[in-house]
């Protein structure tokens, strides 16, 4: 693979982490987004290509055992989740810096994999009680997915101590004004 910077934006569902990668990419960090690939469907409002490659769980596994990915999780059984290597390629080779929004376990797949030379940012909620707030006001959720979601959360929350900076998202604005300033000050070094 090229040699280039990348960063690296994970959390919990529901604390803000796309909202947070979608504001670095307005700023002029010549950043482009990592476009991940998932076996999970398609939700109404989504487009692939742009918001994930959405790849059929068989064609998935083959991929797999390609060497296609850099690295791929099965989040939930039988959802999978991975970076391709032709994207990272992609970005790399238009001269510009991934950004990835990923879950937890492949965002420190990936800080394993570049190194130094990819910014690790962990999205944490407030509170755990803020974060079930959030994700019962997205209305998207049934009593049981929640459940999954809040064990799976509580879970992630103790891998911060792993990522190189934690952002606490109790204001979006100066989550995200923090954000910029670590990923300008990351790409200058």
């Amino acid at each position: 693979m090229a040699n280039g910077k990348c960063i690296i934006v994970s959390a919990p569902s529901g604390a803000g982490k796309t909202t947070i990668v979608r504001h670095l990419l307005g700023r002029g960090l010549g950043l482009d987004f990592s476009v991940s690939a998932t076996s999970r469907p398609k939700r109404g409002y989504e487009r692939d290509g742009q918001d994930y490659f959405f790849i059929a769980a068989d064609e998935f596994r083959k991929r797999i055992a390609a060497g296609a990915f850099v690295e791929w999780e099965e989040v939930y059984p039988g959802r999978f989740y991975g970076t391709l290597r032709s994207e990272i390629e992609r970005i790399w080779g238009e001269g510009r810096h991934p950004i990835f929004d990923v879950d937890v376990v492949g965002g420190l797949r990936l800080k394993e994999i570049f190194g130094d030379k990819a910014l690790s940012l962990f999205v944490s909620p407030p509170t755990i009680e803020a974060l079930e707030q959030r994700l019962l006001l997205r209305g998207t959720e049934t009593p049981e997915t929640l459940r999954v979601r809040m064990d799976k959360a509580s879970h992630e929350l103790t891998f911060t101590v792993k990522y190189d900076h934690v952002l606490i998202n109790d204001d979006m604005h100066q989550a995200c004004e923090e954000a910029y300033g670590t990923v300008r000050a990351f790409l200058a070094s």
